[in-house]
This record gives structure tokens, sequence and C-alpha cells, in this order.
């Protein structure tokens, strides 16, 4: 899973969040569009700076017309800033005692943060990446993929109550007895024995998908099996 992640070049963890007001929103927009096959700026009666047709023509464009690139000076700088992500990474690890991150932090986003400040440029139509374009690229990716990077265990749990937190502990130390290490097991049949023995179903995925995150487990074949690393 975490070699996939890192091919995106922004992350973003969209979390669910019980809201009356966004909710009707949302089920208004969705309604809107399926029944008079409305865009959201119909359905919400909101004015946009330029029409779609132009939008289009523009991002044209660029594509066609302005390809920017770094110079020495913004080059040093996303250097930089990545040997100070990635210890900034290294020591938060450190200090929680955790394992690998959620979204490992490699040659990839340097790659990822390279892009999104060329794209940046294009956009204005620079001959050359700014020390703004990079300053801004930075920016979308710590709030994006360092987000992702740095979630936790503690995050994943943040919404559960008591008695769900302790189902899913509870399942996690089945899990740690029941599985050797480096055993590959069906996912779906450790489920069932493990609602055999009383365990919540739920409890038990969401257990599973905890370690994953802790790089204690590996999952294969889209889930369908998974394998106990450590």
């Amino acid at each position: 899973m975490t070699t996939i992640l890192s091919r995106f070049d922004l992350i973003f963890i969209v979390r669910d969040v019980r809201d009356q007001t966004r909710d009707r929103a949302i089920a208004k927009h969705v309604m809107g569009v399926h029944i008079h096959s409305q865009t959201f700026d119909q359905a919400t009666g909101a004015e946009s700076d330029l029409d779609l047709e132009t939008m289009k023509k523009y991002v044209t464009y660029c594509r066609n017309r302005c390809a920017p690139r770094l110079s020495e000076e913004t080059a040093n700088l996303l250097s930089s800033e990545y040997v100070q992500i990635r210890n900034d990474v290294k020591e938060q690890r450190s200090e929680t005692g955790e394992g690998a991150a959620a979204v490992p932090i490699t040659v990839r986003q340097l790659e990822a943060l390279v892009r999104l400040s060329e794209s940046l440029a294009k956009v204005e139509l620079s001959p050359s990446v700014q020390h703004r374009h990079v300053q801004e690229a930075l920016r979308l990716f710590k709030v994006s993929t360092m987000s992702a990077a740095s979630y936790s265990t503690n995050s994943a749990m943040e919404f559960a109550n008591d008695e769900t937190q302790k189902q899913v502990e509870r399942a996690e130390a089945f899990l740690k007895h029941r599985l050797p290490l480096h055993s590959k097991v069906n996912t779906n049949r450790i489920v069932e024995e493990a609602t055999h023995q009383h365990y919540s179903a739920p409890a038990v995925r969401k257990a599973m998908g905890i370690m994953v995150i802790r790089n204690q487990l590996r999952e294969y074949n889209h889930g369908r099996l998974v394998e106990r690393l450590r």
C-alpha cells in the first residue's frame, strides 16, 4: 500500500465528519446534478470569474506554450527543504516510537515537489520557476502528503468511543497471537475465525488496517491475503 501511495504527488486524508448543515448542502448538490443535470455553479447560484470554455482554452494554452524550469536557486531551495522534511519525519518517528510512516517520504516526493512548482509557474505563464512557486508547492505538500505521512494509529482511533477502542485492541491482540511471523493467511478466513471466538468483525478489520499502517501487516491481492511482518 505504501508503494502505491508514494506515487501520488499530493495525498489528502478525507474524514467523514458528520455535520447536518454540510450534509444537507452535499445532498442538495447531488440531487440537483442527478435530477436537473446542473453543474455545481448552477445548483448553488455561484458565479465564476471564468466560464468553463475559456478556462479550457487557457489550460490548453499553458500546456502548449509554457515550459518553466527550475533555476539553480530554486533547485537548491527544494533540495534543502526535501532533506529537512525527511529529517523531521525521522525525528518524529524516533520520538513516538512508531514504525514506518503511512506514506513514506522518498525521492518520489522530491519529484512531486518539482512538478508542483513547475505547474504553479506554468499557470502564471512564467518562463521560470520563482521562489513563490516553490513556497506554495511546499505549503500544499505539507498540508496534504505530510499530514498523511504523520497519520498514526491515534488518528485512526480519534473518533472511536471507548467501547469500540477496547474491541479493536482485543482484536489486535487476537491477531498478534493467531498470526505467526511471516505467515500469509486469507483475510476472510481470519475474520470468520475471530467472529467464532466472539470478536467483532468490524473491529478485527479495523485492527488489521491499523496494523498495516504500523507496517506490522502487509496486504496482498487487494487485501484478500495478509502477511504478519513483525
